[in-house]
């Protein structure tokens, strides 16, 4: 811990205005101090996030200048390859995101460093998209993703558009930690307003700074398209189809309604959660995860008597849907259960298309379900568990082509992420929503409801029930009792959960894995700090720190003759999991 009152006493000398009264109202409150300026906002995965406030721990323009100068010292060492090709930046609606993305772009275009900056916000996939389209050589998303209003952050991106590895990632945090005083970073100075950015497409802002929009827009779109898996279904009944969309203020709305009208399937529009708004004024935090997120989807689509509600988060890589169940009640389908739809649709169309690639392989991470793997395999598709995190799925993607072992087909992850596609090495609800309700023209075609699509799935392969669960450790210690729960759930004996002897304990720290017999293996997989316990070949559960805030993630997934016992069994499992954690 920083001489936190220090570091405080020192920025009061550097800002002036209105940053200077936000520093100075907090003067007498402490545990603010120590939030602020206690503990320096750690760049992890790939990237920081953190609340929008004054201080090292926080997220502000300073901060933001200060990671940008690690980056683009990064891309100096790499040579004047690296600094011609530049970096792609792309914003989202959260607040002060456009103001962080000219922040970004100010510092590299300082250092030499071309820059593409995007003249208007545009997702995750896009950002994703360009840098492989522009040949960049790396990529920063402005966005917190599907945190609270009061978040926002930077991600990091390498040239082949997935986020930045762990090597480079560690080379950067070096070359920022080196930067001991937040104030002696610069930029160019960046006059333009906002209205006129937007209406500039591949023109210069500055000597180093090119404002890309529709050209790049449309080069997307067209990789998109070609996605496309049944056509004649849409053609067919796009007009009998009536979808509910909601982009939750978010920068999913112009995206995700292009492709829709792109290929022919008509959407209606949440009105009151269409505008562009980083206060998220309609929902307590927007996350299509949460059920309360598309509450007013679901209200529309009952007043327009739809049966299908889509909802993207703020930075459009998440997706969210409901669907009417066969009591025509909305139900909020799981990360895990529209995974496996979309994966068996794409499957099955391409099998019957004669495209389905005797290569072909899915990725998943080793916290998504196991129905994941039945599916794929009934199709002959060879699957892959990855650890937690899309860069993982992009890794294998680049690994694929570089050696031609495998066709990627299609790679999600249970938190709402998914890729069909190698446009992009993200997640992208873009275009699962495009497949989404292209899937739902398909099945409408077949007379066939979705409810009872992922009903059938179940009867086949048995009744998976998942579940995740977050326990958030507060305070400026929070991470380090994190570490300490973790490292108690590693070192004492058990055996069973819930009554369930342990198959095999993995523990990605150590990189082993023991089975009930004793013997041990090694895991192929890099070193994280995760434990997963087996119970049977599709039953698990999993403990995990969140990679960017101090929240420890359960993870159950069991499998049952029926709905109702599955649910009972995971319930079980679940709470003697949280007994564990907190005892």
């Amino acid at each position: 811990m920083s001489n936190y009152k220090d570091d405080y006493k020192y920025w009061l000398t550097k800002v002036t205005g209105a940053e200077l009264e936000e520093l100075t109202s907090v003067k007498d409150n402490d545990e603010q101090l120590k939030r602020r300026f206690a503990i320096p906002l750690e760049f992890g995965t790939a990237g920081m996030r953190g609340i929008i406030a004054l201080g090292t721990g926080c997220l502000n323009r300073y901060t933001v200048r200060r990671a940008t100068q690690g980056v683009a010292n990064f891309i100096k060492q790499t040579g004047i390859e690296a600094i011609k090709r530049g970096v792609v930046i792309s914003y989202d609606t959260r607040n002060f995101s456009y103001e962080f993305a000219l922040e970004t772009a100010s510092v590299l275009a300082y250092n030499g460093i071309k820059v593409y900056l995007y003249n208007d916000t545009h997702p995750v996939p896009m950002c994703s998209f360009a840098i492989r389209h522009l040949n960049a050589f790396v990529g920063i998303m402005i966005t917190a993703s599907h945190n609270p209003k009061e978040y926002n952050g930077y991600k990091v991106y390498g040239e082949d558009g997935a986020q930045m590895s762990p090597e480079d990632t560690e080379v950067v945090v070096k070359y920022i930690n080196e930067i001991s005083d937040y104030f002696s970073v610069q930029g160019v100075e960046i006059n333009h307003c906002r209205n006129k950015i937007q209406t500039m497409n591949n023109e210069l802002l500055q000597e180093n700074i090119i404002v890309i929009g529709k050209d790049v827009e449309d080069a997307y779109f067209a990789e998109l398209a070609k996605l496309s898996l049944s056509p004649d279904s849409v053609r067919e009944v796009a007009s009998k189809i009536k979808i509910v969309y909601t982009p939750l203020h978010g920068s999913g709305y112009k995206p995700v309604t292009t492709i829709l009208k792109q290929m022919g399937i008509p959407c209606s529009v949440v009105e009151e959660q269409k505008a562009p708004d980083g206060n998220f004024p309609t929902v307590a935090v927007p996350n299509p995860e949460q059920p309360d997120a598309l509450k007013m989807g679901i209200n529309l689509a009952k007043q327009l008597r739809s049966n299908i509600v889509i909802g993207t988060d703020p930075d459009a890589d998440r997706m969210g849907v409901a669907i009417k169940d066969n009591n025509g009640e909305f139900i909020l389908l799981s990360g895990n259960q529209i995974g496996a739809m979309m994966m068996d649709y794409i499957l099955k169309r391409r099998k019957a298309l004669g495209i389905l690639p005797a290569n072909g392989a899915v990725v998943k991470t080793i916290v998504t379900t196991n129905l994941a793997d039945m599916i794929a395999k009934s199709y002959g598709v060879t699957v892959y568990n990855v650890l937690t995190g899309f860069k993982f799925i992009g890794e294998k993607i680049k690994e694929w082509e570089a050696n031609g072992k495998h066709t990627f087909l299609f790679g999600y992850e249970e938190s709402f992420g998914y890729l069909s596609g190698t446009h992009a090495r993200d997640k992208d609800a873009v275009v699962s929503a495009m497949l989404f309700a292209e899937m739902a023209c398909y099945y409408e075609s077949k007379n066939i409801k979705l409810y009872d699509v992922l009903q059938d799935l179940y009867k086949k392969f048995g009744y998976f029930v998942e579940v995740s669960k977050s326990i958030a450790f507060g305070g400026v210690n929070g991470m380090a009792e994190m570490k300490a729960v973790m490292d108690k759930l590693r070192s004492r004996p058990i055996n069973n959960i819930a009554g369930v002897p342990i198959q095999k304990f993995m523990d990605l720290q150590s990189g082993t894995c023991k089975n009930i017999d004793g013997s041990v293996e090694k895991i192929h997989l890099p070193k994280t700090n995760v434990l997963k316990f087996t119970l049977s070949e599709d039953e698990w559960c999993c403990v995990r720190p969140s990679g960017t805030e101090p929240k420890l993630k359960i993870y159950v997934s069991v499998k049952g003759d029926s709905i109702e016992l599955a649910k009972t069994k995971n319930q079980d499992v679940l709470g003697f999991v949280e007994m564990l954690v907190n005892n």
